[in-house]
Parts: C-alpha cells; sequence; structure tokens
C-alpha cells in the first residue's frame, strides 16, 4: 500500500495537466485514508472519523484542500500540487491523532508547506518578512508549549489524550499562558494577531484558503483538546481579552482599504468569539466555538476566493478604486452579497447559530459581556455591508473595464464553498 501511495507521488510530481493533478490528488486522499484506517479497530492511537469534532476538521481539511487545486487551475506545477498533498495530509493526522505529543508535532509541521506556499507562490517581496512573521511568531510560542507537554505527560506516565482525562493533573497558574500561548497565537487571538494580515496580503490564494480556513482551526482545537485533558480554568482575563479583541478588530475592520486585509481581520474578530467559547468551560460555549470554526473556515475561504476572482478581473485589491462593479460584474456581485450576509450571521446561517448558542455563555459571567457582544455584532454588520457597497454600488470607476463575468471553475469553487452551510443546517453532526 505504501509503495502505491509513493507511486501515486511520482505520476503526480511528473504530471504538468491540471486534470492529472486533480486526479492523482483525489487518489492518494484515499489510499492515505485506507492505508491509515485498515486497523483502525485495532490501533486505539490513531482515531480516524471517531470523534465528532475530529471528523469534522478532518472533512474541512480534505475538502478545502479539493477546493484549492480548483479555484487554481492556472497553477499546473507538480511542486504547487505536492505542497498542497502534503500540508493536507499533515492536517488529516492533526486532526485525528489521540497522542498529544504528535498533536504537536503535525501542529507544528503544518507551518513548513504553509511557508512555502507563501514564499514560492506569493506575490511581492514582502512575502518573505511575512513569512518570517508568521514562523517567529508561532514557534516561539509553541516551543514552551513543548516542554510543558513533556513535564505533565511524564507525571502521568502517557501522552495518550483518553488516559490522560481520566487522570487528575494539577497544573500551576503561572505555566497556563505557556500552555495556552501557542494556541492563542495560531488563532490568533488580538494582541498578538500581526503576522496574519502581513501573511494574508503575501500569501497566493491557495495559501490564504488554508491558512484561515483550517490553520487558524488548529489553534481552537488545540485549546479544547488541552482544555478537555488537563480541566483547566483560564479565568476572566484571556475571556475578557478575546471578547475585546474581536470588537478591536471589527474596528480595523472599518479602516481597511485592501479587501485581503480586511478578510484578515474579520477572521481575528471571529477567531475572538472561538476564544470565548472554549474558555467558557460550557456545552453551550463549545459547541458555539466548533460550529463557528467550521462555519468560518469555509466563508474565509469563500471571501478569499472572492478577493482573488475581483483581482483578476480589475489587476487591484484597493477598494479606492472599485466601485460599481455590481454593473460590469452582476454574478460576481450576487456572490458577494451572499458572503457578505453569511459573514455578518445573517439568518438562516451557521454564524447565526454559532453567535446564539455564545449568549447564555456570556450572560452566565457577565451583563457587561452582552453589551461588548451585541455592539461586535453590529459593526460587524457594518464592515460587512461596507465592503459589499465600497465595491458593487455607485458609478463603475475608470480603472474597471469591462470583461467577462466568472468562469465556470470559478462558480464552480463558490458553489462548493456554500453548499455545505446550507446543507448541514439540517443535519445533526453539531449535536455534542
Amino acid at each position: 500500500m505504501l509503495s502505491l501511495l509513493m507511486g501515486f507521488l511520482v505520476m503526480v510530481f511528473f504530471s504538468n495537466t491540471w486534470s492529472v493533478n486533480f486526479l492523482m490528488i483525489s487518489l492518494i486522499t484515499l489510499v492515505s485514508l485506507v492505508f491509515l484506517n485498515q486497523n483502525f479497530l485495532e490501533i486505539s492511537n490513531m482515531m480516524f472519523l471517531s470523534d465528532q469534532i475530529s471528523s469534522l476538521m478532518v472533512f474541512l481539511s480534505i475538502f478545502l484542500c479539493f477546493l484549492c487545486v480548483i479555484s487554481t487551475p492556472s497553477l499546473k506545477t507538480s511542486s504547487y500540487s505536492l505542497c498542497l498533498i502534503l500540508l493536507g495530509l499533515i492536517l488529516t493526522l492533526a486532526f485525528s491523532s489521540n497522542s498529544i505529543l504528535m498533536f504537536y508535532v503535525f501542529f507544528e509541521s503544518s507551518l513548513i508547506p504553509t511557508l512555502l506556499l507563501i514564499i514560492c507562490w506569493g506575490y511581492q517581496p514582502e512575502r518573505l518578512q511575512a513569512g518570517s512573521y508568521m514562523m517567529v511568531y508561532t514557534v516561539t510560542a509553541s516551543l514552551p508549549l513543548l516542554v510543558l507537554i513533556f513535564s505533565l505527560c511524564y507525571k502521568a506516565s502517557t501522552f495518550d489524550m483518553a488516559v490522560i482525562k481520566t487522570i487528575s493533573s494539577d497544573v500551576d497558574s503561572k505555566f497556563l499562558v505557556f500552555l495556552y500561548g501557542a494556541f492563542l497565537v495560531k488563532l490568533p487571538m488580538y494582541s498578538v494577531h500581526l503576522w496574519l494580515p502581513k501573511a494574508h496580503v503575501e500569501a497566493p490564494l491557495a495559501g490564504s484558503m488554508i491558512l484561515a480556513g483550517i490553520l487558524l482551526k488548529l489553534g481552537g482545537y488545540g485549546l479544547y483538546v488541552v482544555n478537555k485533558c488537563f480541566c483547566l480554568n483560564m479565568g476572566m482575563f484571556f475571556l475578557s481579552l478575546g471578547l475585546w479583541g474581536a470588537l478591536l478588530a471589527c474596528f480595523m475592520c472599518l479602516r481597511q482599504t485592501d479587501m485581503k486585509a480586511l478578510v484578515a481581520y474579520s477572521s481575528v474578530a471571529h477567531m475572538g468569539l472561538v476564544i470565548v467559547g472554549v474558555l467558557s468551560n460550557t456545552v453551550y460555549g463549545i459547541t458555539s466555538a466548533i460550529i463557528m470554526m467550521f462555519a468560518h473556515g469555509i466563508t474565509s475561504s469563500a471571501l478569499f476566493c472572492m478577493t482573488y476572482f475581483t483581482y483578476e478581473k480589475v489587476n487591484t485589491r484597493s477598494m479606492t478604486y472599485l466601485k460599481g462593479m455590481l454593473q460590469l460584474y452582476p454574478m460576481l456581485g450576487l456572490f458577494w452579497f451572499s458572503l457578505c450576509c453569511i459573514n455578518m450571521a445573517a439568518p438562516p446561517t451557521l454564524n447565526l447559530v454559532s453567535e446564539l448558542f455564545i449568549v447564555p455563555c456570556l450572560w452566565k459571567v457577565s451583563i457587561l459581556m452582552i453589551i461588548v457582544m451585541g455592539t461586535m455584532v453590529f459593526f460587524s454588520a457594518a464592515y460587512n455591508m461596507f465592503l459589499y457597497t465600497s465595491l458593487n454600488h455607485g458609478a463603475f470607476s475608470s480603472y474597471c473595464l469591462p470583461s467577462k463575468d466568472l468562469k465556470t471553475f470559478e462558480m464552480l469553487s463558490l458553489f462548493m464553498h456554500i453548499y455545505p452551510l446550507i446543507f448541514l443546517l439540517k443535519s445533526e453532526i453539531f449535536t455534542f
């Protein structure tokens, strides 16, 4: 089975057509899952698709890797396909590992193909600075976590999460920042978020889709895993910082003129709610965080697709030069309207469900938290309306020249982004 997988990798490396690359990625994904799951009943260390949250994140990882290939047919190089395949496999292993040490290893390994995507297929020379920012922030915050994992698991005599959960581990309060620091930076939490807008602005489309859609969810999933294993209570400080940071990120969105930077700061605002949900340690809070991670992963990826498709038509991301696109590209305007409504949590969307679930947690903490949450929801709607109206309303600019509307593969990518958000509204996958 392993030799078959290596044979597929060689075929992808020497193939140059988009159709062959897409077929090989599909085959490699299926073969790798079969290879890793052939003894899943006997191997307790790898619990693929046995936990709802893990299976949801695995599905999101594979699904967005497919969408990256669909959305970028112009990139036909074998190295680009191999980079996406490697990233998809690492993320699948990270979300499905039952060993906390292996989760940390794959958690950090995901930075390597992401860095390659930014450096090799980025837009401007500043991509080197963006890549270094990402590495310095995330690696610096995660190294103390590795030491703490070894210390805590040495006392428990195991790295298995299922066993650690049954053992009460007392963690000194002064080490809690190091235990959560790596995941809070990865989300990222406001005040340690500066690497994210830089990475998004310089990354290619696939890099932005993977970064916003999946890699940020590694931080939320890591918070969930650590909370479940060590039963910690961070108190009010980080919960308040996450909520206030989400509000400040909404304010930052209203100041942006770059479409990509606005969507990146929107991700910071939504991840602030994930922090609040996970650290609340309540059923409603964790359910809200999981729904928000899934819904934001697909919505943010679709918004980055929209910025890229818009950029391809007018060759600029500055909203100063983009006006009246609804007259020139009506289908593009329709998708902008739909995705901005989904991003602002208009009913009936999964984003709205996640924000409603977070209200009981905040009500239990303080009534002031409800006021901050309501203000954040208002300004979230404000910056989404600002984004839509800035691009689509008014007389079109002389910089925008009429051309062809959305292509077939672009419409396919956007429909595949929106479909899970509609389909999963009627399912019970989020019942924990």
